[in-house]
C-alpha cells in the first residue's frame, strides 16, 4: 500500500477577510512532491480556509491512489485535534467540512500530526500566492489530473546555483572513496547541501531539476531560461522550447505518474570505516557485521513506506548481499545490472586519500581537476562513469515507467544520477557527501523533466 504526505494550511487576512488555502502531497518513501492545489475562497475565516485546505489535500491524495494511507500534517492544532477526534467540533461552519474530510478515504487510512509552521512552509507558501491572486482578480486552482501534473510545474525555470562544500582538494576526495563522508583523515569536508535551499541533514534539495539537462528548480515562477546545446550522455526533454518557460499553475500537461529510481547505498565494508577506494576494481569486499544491520534497518524502513515495486542492484558483492536483504523483507527479486557498478579506481584501489596523493600525487591532481583523467593504472574516468550511468538511467527509466524501483548501488553512480539530474558540473560530485546505507531519490517524467531528493537519510540504521 502507497502511503502519502498531505501538508495543508489556510489564511485569511482579516479573519474574516480575503482567505486562500494550499495543499501538498508528497510520496512518504522518496518525499518526492507528487502534487499541489491553491485556491482563492474569497471572505471566509481562518479556520474555515484551514479546513478547506485538508479537504483540498485529502482529495488530491485520493485522485493519485484512493487506497493510500495518508497522514496528514497541519500547523492548526485546532483542525489536527478536531479531526483526530480529540476535541469536538462545535462551530457550525466547520462541522459539514470536518464530515466532508472524514468521508474521503475509508475511517483508519489517515492519521494527523500537528507540526510548526516553520515545517509547514510549502502549503502556506501556496495558500499565500493563492491569496495575492485573488487580489489581482484572479483565480488560481488546481484539481483532478491537473494537479497530478503541479509536480512537473516546478522544473520549468532557471537554475540555482548549487551549494558548495567547505573544503580543498582534500575535500574533494571524500565523495569518491568507500566511506563517502570523509575521505582522507585530512580531508575538510563538512557540507552536505547540493542545492541552495538544501538542509543541514541532505534532506532538502531542489525538487524539479531537469533529467541530465535542466535546472534544478526551487522558485514557485522566474522568466524564460535558454537552454544550452545538449552534452554528451544527456537526455534532453520531449517538448517544444515553450515547455521551458515558466508554466502557469495548472498549465503543464498530465504526464502520468513519474518513473522514480530510490537510491541505496550499500552497507559498510571492512574498508568503510578505514576511507579507502573501493571500486569495481579491487577486492570487492563483503558487508560487515555493521553493515548487514544497515541493510537490515534500511529493509524495515523501506518495509514500512511500502512503495518499492522492483529492486535493481550493481553485481558487487556488497550491493548484492545489501540487496537480497531489503529484497527479502520486501518479498521481491533482486535483478543485476552490470551498469550500476561503481567507478574502477585502478592503481588506488584499497588505498587511503593520503596514500594515493603520497604514491601517485600527479595523477591525483589531474584527477581532481579533469573528469577526463584517468586513476593511476587506468581505472576509469568519471567522464566514463558518467556515460554508463546515463545510458543504465535511460534503459531503468524506459522499463519501468510510472513504477518506483529500488537500486542498490555505490557513491559514484548514485552521485552521478543526482548531477546529471540536476545538471551540475562533474566536480559536484566531490561536494556531495553519501553515508553508508542512505537513501535519495530521483523521478523521472515523460518530457524528460526530473525531480530530486536527497535524504542522505540514516535515521533508519539507529536502533
Amino acid at each position: 500500500m502507497r502511503e502519502f504526505i498531505v501538508e495543508a494550511d489556510g489564511g485569511s487576512r482579516g479573519n474574516p477577510g480575503p482567505a486562500g488555502y494550499g495543499a501538498v502531497v508528497s510520496d512518504a518513501a522518496t518525499g518526492e512532491t507528487l502534487a499541489e492545489a491553491a485556491e482563492y475562497l474569497g471572505v471566509v475565516t481562518n479556520n474555515v480556509a484551514e479546513y478547506r485546505g485538508l479537504l483540498a489535500g485529502l482529495r488530491t491524495a485520493h485522485a493519485l491512489d484512493p487506497t493510500a494511507r495518508v497522514h496528514v500534517r497541519m500547523d492548526s492544532k485546532l483542525v489536527v485535534e478536531q479531526m483526530s477526534g480529540r476535541w469536538k467540533i462545535k462551530h457550525p461552519d466547520m462541522k459539514p467540512l470536518a464530515a466532508e474530510a472524514n468521508r474521503v478515504f475509508p475511517p483508519g487510512q489517515v492519521t494527523y500530526e500537528w507540526i510548526p509552521r516553520a515545517q509547514n512552509t510549502h502549503a502556506d507558501r501556496l495558500a499565500n500566492e493563492a491569496m495575492d491572486a485573488g487580489a489581482r482578480g484572479e483565480q488560481w486552482s488546481a484539481s483532478g489530473d491537473d494537479v497530478e501534473a503541479e509536480a512537473v510545474r516546478q522544473a520549468a525555470g532557471p537554475a540555482r546555483t548549487p551549494g558548495t562544500a567547505a573544503g580543498g582538494s582534500a575535500a574533494a576526495a571524500a565523495g569518491v572513496t568507500e566511506a563517502g563522508t570523509g575521505g582522507a583523515a585530512d580531508a575538510t569536508e563538512t557540507g552536505t547541501a547540493v542545492a541552495a535551499d538544501a538542509t543541514q541533514a541532505g534532506t532538502g534539495v531542489a525538487a524539479g531539476g531537469r533529467a541530465a539537462a535542466g535546472a534544478a528548480r526551487v522558485d514557485a515562477a522566474a522568466p524564460a531560461v535558454e537552454r544550452r546545446p545538449a552534452a554528451p550522455g544527456e537526455r534532453r526533454p520531449a517538448g517544444s522550447a515553450e515547455q521551458s518557460r515558466t508554466r502557469g499553475w495548472s498549465a503543464a500537461p498530465d504526464l502520468g505518474a513519474p518513473a522514480t529510481l530510490v537510491l541505496l547505498r550499500h552497507g559498510e565494508t571492512p574498508l568503510t570505516p578505514q576511507k579507502r577506494f573501493s571500486g569495481s576494481g579491487g577486492t570487492d569486499p563483503s558487508l560487515s557485521d555493521a553493515g548487514r544491520e544497515q541493510a537490515r534497518r534500511a529493509a524495515a524502513a523501506l518495509a514500512r513506506r511500502g512503495t518499492v515495486q522492483a529492486v535493481v542492484a550493481s553485481p558487487l558483492a556488497r550491493t548484492q548481499e545489501t540487496a537480497r536483504i531489503v529484497a527479502a523483507r520486501l518479498g521481491l527479486d533482486v535483478t543485476v545490472d552490470e551498469g550500476l557498478r561503481e567507478t574502477d579506481f585502478g592503481a588506488w584501489e584499497g588505498l587511503t586519500f593520503g596514500e594515493v596523493r603520497e604514491r601517485h600525487p600527479d595523477d591525483l591532481n589531474a584527477w581532481l581537476a579533469d573528469p577526463e583523467a584517468h586513476p593511476t593504472g587506468g581505472g576509469e574516468s568519471f567522464a566514463e562513469t558518467a556515460v554508463r550511468i546515463a545510458a543504465t538511467r535511460d534503459k531503468l527509466v524506459a522499463a519501468h515507467a510510472g513504477r518506483t524501483v529500488l537500486l542498490v548501488t555505490h557513491v559514484t553512480p548514485i552521485k552521478t544520477l543526482i548531477r546529471l539530474a540536476l545538471d551540475a558540473p562533474p566536480k559536484s560530485l566531490f561536494r556531495m557527501e553519501l553515508s553508508a546505507a542512505s537513501l535519495s531519490a530521483v523521478a523521472y517524467y515523460a518530457d524528460g523533466n526530473a525531480s530530486v531528493r536527497l535524504f542522505n537519510d540514516t535515521s533508519h540504521l539507529r536502533p
